[in-house]
């Protein structure tokens, strides 16, 4: 209702129904349990949702709005057609906004049926449709016959706004839990990738790459789906994508919008306070809850949603859009408090992460095997700290009771995904394999970082 327009949008018909029964009525019922079906609903339907627009004209068109891809059939331009009609080995032409036609042919056509696609010999203006065989196609440009090869309005795609380091795993276990694990595995499947996600930019870095996305889900959608599908890698820290206009340097900006508990909104407004948001309203809602709506730059945001969950209890409901660009703003002060790093390979015991325990929040359990630079916990105060967790506790002929008792401690913090790329900072990386999620540093040497 938010969303709407005008005010005709909001005259829309009420149905009730019981979904999991399979009945439904145009008013309400006073015995729901009658013979009832779901005719109601197919007859609104029919009565209230338009006809698809059939443009006027001669020839065939289809838009390509979105695209798939898989091993067998190649990749599917997926689009309405807007006039005329398209059949299987039909003859036609890709053009776009330059109207330079080029050439093709319809190998498979497709409609769907649910979430499943049915080969078919022909489809009209209306339908939905995907298309194989024009390995060239993408979003935004025109399928059309022949004789006719007019294009439509393209869709213009927004920029990406942030890039990361991708790259092949350098760990000191890399290559022990994935399956593909080389620079050369990971650029096919970016390449991969490219054909059908069209807001992704992929840039060559040394023996990794620099990806470029449309915001933090962006990127880290495509992380978990390579993760999943056994590629082993490490990835750095977000980085705002700028641009330039008129001689000056221009950044995203983001409108945020938050759904909180009335007894968490000073912990709210002290968090964008400090990371150069500027409220643009604030209301109470009837349930209670209050909605606050921020704009602040992209850069700002990153690592900001795990604190808010964190400081809310799970609470907070947190949303962003991107609103465009502005003037480039001033630097802004990092937040986090700094890591625990190990010393030293080893497994880690459980006499090591109870001295662990009293210096900040640990994110490994007793028996689990680090390296040296491997992040194994949050530092209480702001400096890194390198601490031994593989050390085990020395052996003596004296026994007492308060040194013979059982370790009791607090069960590790284990973050998702995007809460481990919040997390990070310019000097560290996340390796990501199909088992595991890794924080380190950067420069895995002890003595050398100090000297940095």
């Amino acid at each position: 209702m938010e969303l709407a327009q005008n005010e005709d949008q909001l005259h829309y018909p009420v149905l009730y129904a019981i979904g999991r029964e399979g009945k439904s009525w145009k008013d309400i019922p006073s015995n729901p349990g009658d013979d009832a079906d779901l005719t109601p609903v197919f007859e609104a339907i029919i009565e209230s949702i338009p006809k698809p627009q059939v443009a006027e004209g001669d020839g065939d068109q289809l838009l390509v709005t979105a695209l798939d891809w898989d091993s067998f059939k190649g990749k599917y331009a997926i689009g309405r057609i807007t006039r005329g009609s398209f059949r299987k080995t039909q003859a036609v032409a890709v053009v776009d906004s330059s109207n330079q036609p080029v050439p093709g042919k319809i190998d498979g056509l497709y409609s769907y049926k649910g979430l499943a696609r049915t080969e078919i010999d022909s489809a009209e203006a209306g339908d939905i449709v995907a298309i194989t065989g024009l390995d060239s196609v993408k979003i935004g440009q025109t399928i059309t016959d022949v004789e006719h090869p007019e294009a439509l309005p393209e869709i213009e795609l927004e920029p990406p706004t942030l890039s990361i380091y991708l790259g092949p795993n350098t760990s000191p276990v890399k290559g022990t839990e994935g399956k593909f694990t080389t620079s050369r595995q990971i650029s096919g499947r970016l390449d991969q990738e490219l054909e059908t996600n069209i807001g992704l930019e992929v840039e060559p870095d040394g023996i990794g790459f620099v990806v470029r996305g449309r915001g933090e889900l962006h990127l880290s959608v495509l992380i978990e789906t390579m993760r999943r599908e056994g590629y082993e890698f490490e990835v750095g820290r977000p980085q705002v994508v700028t641009t330039e206009s008129g001689g000056k340097t221009l950044e995203p900006f983001e409108e945020v919008t938050v759904e909180v508990p009335t007894e968490y909104t000073g912990a709210v407004q002290a968090e964008f306070g400090k990371r150069q948001a500027s409220l643009q309203s604030q209301h109470q809602q009837d349930d209670g809850s209050t909605q606050l709506i921020y704009e602040m730059p992209t850069r700002a945001l990153l690592g900001t949603r795990s604190l808010l969950v964190a400081a809310t209890k799970g609470t907070i409901i947190i949303s962003s859009i991107m609103s465009g660009y502005k003037d480039l703003s001033g630097a802004i002060d990092q937040h986090r408090n700094g890591a625990l790093v190990a010393w030293e390979a080893g497994s880690a015991t459980a006499y090591s992460l109870q001295n662990a325990e009293s210096r900040g929040i640990v994110f490994v359990s007793p028996g689990t095997k680090v390296y040296g630079g491997q992040i194994v916990g949050l530092n209480s105060r702001g400096g890194d700290m390198d601490i031994n967790v593989a050390k085990e506790k020395h052996l003596t002929n004296m026994r007492s009771t308060s040194s013979d008792g059982t370790v009791q401690l607090t069960p590790a913090t284990v973050f998702s995904l995007e809460q481990s790329i919040d997390f990070l900072e310019d000097d560290e990386l996340l390796e990501v394999t199909p088992k595991s999620l890794r924080l380190r540093k950067r420069e895995l040497d002890r003595s050398k970082r100090k000297k940095k």
